[in-house]
């Protein structure tokens, strides 16, 4: 049976869930509690990414360095091989020796004698996975495999979220870019005398020359445009 403090921390995982809490703040917590509940030299959290590739979320120790920026693709190393077949591996000693290992220069702790590496699944749905490392051989215990892979799929859930807001918040910004660009098209075609498309290449150009994004171009028109509009109405 799980303890008060294995509990408590499934409801507060619940209760950030809920209240929307950033990703990083709960995968921050995810490596402190897996990390007490599990003693370890090492913990990381990874997140797939569109790419097909698992990044570096969170970590025990710092690492501001790879943290975000570390990739492993889906099927290399033990972390792969777990996101690839869904499966949680747990190797007690010489986890450098496993044929699936593969080192990645930008962790120092690469030499590791004990692994757990548990997928962080959402609905069957693969977004992350959660490892442990530690420096001298450890045998993990079922219950122990059990219980991070429940924190795995409530992870997964709130991951899943993340990204759905995420989406919608590109997309919302893409229409709105659009939008501003449409905009922006028109004045020129108003102002040049020309073409939709001729209007488009004007602000590719333009942005390119610049070194500014074609929102940030068409802003600028749609701004210059409403000054000397004002200027014509107050005159």
């Amino acid at each position: 049976m799980s303890n008060p403090t294995e509990i408590e921390f499934l409801h507060e995982i619940g209760s950030r869930m809920a209240a929307a809490d950033p990703l990083h703040a709960v995968l921050a917590r995810v490596v402190t509690f897996v990390s007490s509940l599990v003693q370890c030299d090492s913990c990381f959290v990874y997140v797939l990414n569109q790419d097909n590739e698992l990044v570096l979320r969170a970590s025990k120790n710092p690492h501001p360095d790879v943290v975000d920026r570390l990739k492993i693709p889906v099927g290399q190393g033990i972390t792969g091989w777990v996101a690839k077949h869904r499966s949680p591996v747990a190797v007690a000693r010489h986890a450098f020796e496993d044929a699936r290992f593969r080192v990645f220069n930008e962790l120092p702790e690469d030499r590791y004698e004990a692994f757990l590496s548990v997928p962080v699944l959402s609905r069957g749905k693969l977004v992350g996975v959660i490892n442990l490392q530690h420096g001298q051989p450890h045998e993990h215990s079922l219950r122990e495999i059990q219980l991070i892979s429940t924190i795995g799929f409530l992870v997964g859930a709130e991951i899943e979220m993340a990204r759905l807001e995420v989406e919608n918040t590109e997309l919302s910004e893409r229409l709105q870019s659009r939008k501003v660009i449409d905009r922006a098209k028109g004045i020129l075609q108003r102002e040049l005398g020309v073409t939709e498309e001729e209007a488009y290449l004007t602000l590719q150009r333009q942005s390119r020359d610049r070194r500014k994004t074609k929102k940030e171009i068409a802003e600028a028109i749609i701004l210059g445009d409403e000054l000397r509009r004002g200027k014509v109405s107050s005159g």
